[in-house]
């Protein structure tokens, strides 16, 4: 394949990565990463096309315009992937780079610089904007997956080739021994489209990843409160469950519910009752370590995992809450609502299940609301019985 066929290819497959997006999710609304990502395929795909027709175009279109917007679109690119992680302020650092390497590109096409240093300076600014997409993806690199490293990886070594041709460019303008100009120019827009391949397909890849990840966390996650719901709280549960039947420090657990709860949403809302609930959760929070855990078991009832915690101590961390809760506003457009919390306590044991757990942190949780209210208590005494003979 020449080059000038490589160029068409280039334009072509942004071009086609364009009509694809613009087909994805036609009737909802696109994600910021999603359009910038789509705008930066629209930049490439428009500089490629310049490129080709160079000759046909003015000079001034199919060089330095040219150029100017396949940096645009290389720098959109790692903006996408710094959207992607969270990272809204990429534009605060990428813009007034994008401005910097366009001036340059420009000002060597107003002084006529030597096409050699020109193309270096436009492979290193390329490979620049490329690396910054890699920053993007080498963050958590412990916990990242094996496609993310795999990506790092791939693009590094793709924007060392592009950079690497631009300066052996300038320094060999005529080719080395073994390598001639033809092949070096061919390298290097090798390079650049293999960067669109591996973009494109990484980037895809990403976000069915991420939609995947986001699919598996919701099903084990309370969508209002975001603290785990019944079933991921069982599964942080369960290994719990079998220390305790090893010789060790004790494991709490604290059932807690919210008094009289339906009167909140009778009386004030359901918008009311969800503010209610996720101030609750943020106030429990706050009275607990970083090892606890507080999940959603339904309604208005939770649960709190105490790890390494006797009954005592779980019983003064289930009085802190109770009294944070009891002088905890929860300012809605309505009214300012003050709410109660009855909670019971009791600790993991070795011959226990789920089943028999909470049964036995449900019953201090009775006794809590059977003394009105308002109340920590732990499973009552089991009565002992006596034959008489």
């Amino acid at each position: 394949m020449d080059i000038h066929t490589l160029v068409l290819a280039l334009a072509l497959g942004n071009l086609s990565l364009c009509a694809a997006l613009f087909f994805f999710e036609y009737e909802s609304k696109k994600s910021l990463t999603l359009s910038t990502w789509a705008i930066a395929k629209q930049c490439q795909a428009a500089g490629w096309f310049l490129l080709y027709f160079r000759g046909v175009v003015p000079e001034l279109l199919a060089g330095p315009l040219a150029n100017i917007v396949l940096l645009a679109g290389f720098a959109l690119d790692a903006g996408a992937l710094w959207q992607g992680f969270g990272r809204s302020r990429w534009r605060n650092y990428l813009y007034p780079a994008l401005s910097v390497a366009a001036g340059a590109l420009l000002a060597f096409h107003i002084l006529d610089v030597a096409p050699a240093i020109r193309i270096a300076a436009g492979s290193v600014f390329v490979g620049f904007f490329f690396l910054a997409g890699v920053l993007a993806l080498a963050r958590a690199w412990r916990g990242a997956s094996m496609l993310r490293r795999y990506l790092v990886v791939a693009m590094f070594v793709l924007s060392l080739l592009v950079v690497g041709r631009g300066l052996l460019t300038a320094a060999y303008p005529d080719g080395l021994s073994w390598v001639g100009p033809n092949l070096m120019q061919l390298l290097g827009f090798g390079g650049f489209y293999l960067m669109m391949l591996v973009n494109a397909f990484g980037y895809l890849l990403l976000s069915r990843e991420h939609l995947q990840s986001e699919m598996a966390r919701l099903e084990t996650t309370d969508a209002l409160t975001d603290v785990p719901n019944r079933r991921g709280f069982y599964q942080a549960l369960a290994p719990w469950m079998a220390l305790a039947r090893r010789p060790g420090q004790p494991t709490a657990m604290i059932i807690l519910a919210l008094d009289q709860f339906k009167r909140v949403n009778d009386g004030y809302g359901h918008a009311a009752g969800d503010a209610a609930l996720k101030t609750m959760v943020e106030t429990c929070k706050k009275q607990l370590r970083d090892s606890d855990l507080m999940g959603r078991l339904g309604g208005a009832e939770f649960a709190i995992q105490l790890p390494r915690t006797g009954l005592e101590d779980a019983l003064m961390v289930a009085e802190r809450i109770r009294k944070a809760i009891e002088v905890m506003p929860v300012k809605t457009e309505r009214a300012i609502i003050k709410l109660t919390a009855s909670m019971g306590v009791t600790t993991i044991r070795a011959d226990d299940s789920t089943v028999s757990l909470f049964k036995r942190a449900d019953e201090a949780l009775q006794a809590a609301k059977v003394r009105g209210e308002n109340q920590v208590a732990q499973p009552p005494e089991p009565l002992s019985t006596e034959v008489l003979s």
